[in-house]
């Protein structure tokens, strides 16, 4: 997913990785770096946010790519709760909260879609420490 690091230069400033990017879920992966720790020694408040939403960019350009001519994919919208203190390294697991069919069938027929990503935020242990939602939208290019 280099073109999402490469479009996003803030995610490469984190040190933000994928382990997998798929039309169906992205993974984007927050090392565990001093730079980056909060006042207890885990990854930002910030960083987790950044991390989730830099996810959710990934499935959405995954998902549709092959519609981009006619559209420019935003964020719109987002919102965040974290659950558990995160500490080491970090994962947000990124997926569509409706299909994607769905969003390009509005698209084509004129309108302004907007859909949710849901992603989750874990450690290595695979332990929920973050929920967000992302809601983005296909703004039609003219």
């Amino acid at each position: 997913m280099t073109p999402l690091l490469d479009a996003v230069p803030f995610a490469r400033t984190l040190g933000i990785t994928f382990s997998s990017v798929t039309p169906d879920s992205a993974v984007a992966v927050l090392p565990d770096t001093t730079a980056l720790h909060n006042h207890v020694g885990g990854p930002h408040a910030g960083a987790m946010f950044s991390l989730a939403e830099t996810a959710s960019g990934a499935i959405v350009l995954a998902a549709f790519a092959p519609h981009l001519h006619l559209a420019t994919p935003l964020a719109v919208r987002a919102s965040i709760e974290y659950v558990k203190l995160a500490m080491g390294t970090v994962t947000a697991t990124a997926k569509l909260a409706r299909p994607a069919g769905e969003v390009i069938a509005e698209l084509e027929a004129g309108q302004r879609p907007e859909f949710d990503v849901q992603i989750v935020i874990a450690n290595t242990d695979g332990v929920t420490t973050g929920q967000m939602t992302v809601t983005w939208t296909l703004r039609p290019n003219r």
